[in-house]
């Protein structure tokens, strides 16, 4: 459990003291080193736990979830994040994470993808370029927020592989764990499945921002491919958006469903 994760909504909600109630063991993480928590939950399994879960936002999920993939053991998602993205597309209850606890004693398997970036894990998604870290797009949205990021925005040049599809100099690229529906009325960016074994790819060109703001997106490419997907950088690292959390990864990078 990250005790600050979203406004302290673990303490707000009792998760720790009813978790206990319901015969689970409660790990108190401490925000300042998070990739421990891997460590924590190899440990927890060695010692014979038959399920791991987390009270926490959607990169915290990402790193428990790698444990419980690695040691085919059931995974309990709390959405007690801020923006809790993976929890909203498994159908929970956000403004109630508590409620995410009945999984303990009455849950249902669902069985879902996972991504890697590099051999960082990812529920949700992957930005690079002009997209902010928390970014869930749908083609009206980034034709919005776009240029107001380009305006400040200066980074490496891209280059991205998917297949046969090669994609130059792009200003913004978004890789999802399963493809999002873009035509999602409500803006929400949802996905309708996520264990399609497809990984989603939003690549925006802007020639100008004058021109975006128009409403003419120019080099937009879209695609849903079972291919690992790959971005090259005229920089040995990049920076990015991993599950809403700002990170630095090694280039070139390569995004793959988990095996």
């Amino acid at each position: 459990m990250n005790p600050r994760s979203g406004g302290e909504k673990a303490g707000r909600f009792r998760i720790a003291e009813r978790a206990r109630a319901l015969g689970a063991q409660v790990f108190l993480i401490d925000p300042s080193r998070p990739q421990g928590l891997a460590a924590v939950a190899r440990g927890a399994v060695d010692d014979g736990a038959d399920l791991l879960g987390v009270a926490g936002g959607d990169g915290t999920q990402a790193l428990v979830a790698t444990v419980a993939a690695e040691r085919g053991l059931p995974f309990v998602v709390i959405p007690a994040g801020t923006r809790n993205h993976f929890g909203m597309d498994l159908g929970l209850d956000r403004e109630d994470p508590s409620a995410a606890l009945e999984a303990l004693s009455d849950g249902v398997e669902l069985r879902v993808d996972l991504g890697y970036a590099g051999d960082r894990a990812f529920v949700n998604n992957v930005s690079f370029g002009a997209l902010p870290p928390w970014c869930r797009i749908r083609i009206g949205t980034m034709v919005r927020i776009l240029p107001e990021f380009l305006a400040r925005h200066e980074g490496p040049e891209l280059v991205v592989l998917a297949g046969l599809l090669t994609v130059d100099g792009p200003d913004a690229v978004l890789v999802s764990n399963n493809p999002y529906q873009l035509d999602d009325p409500a803006g929400l960016g949802r996905r309708a499945q996520l264990d399609t074994g497809l990984l989603g790819v939003l690549a925006a060109k802007a020639e100008t921002a004058a021109r975006l703001r128009s409403g003419q997106a120019h080099g937009l490419t879209r695609l849903a491919t079972p291919d690992d997907v790959v971005v090259h950088a005229d920089t040995p690292v990049v920076p990015v958006g991993l599950d809403g959390e700002a990170v630095t990864l090694p280039t070139p990078i390569r995004l793959r469903r988990a095996a």
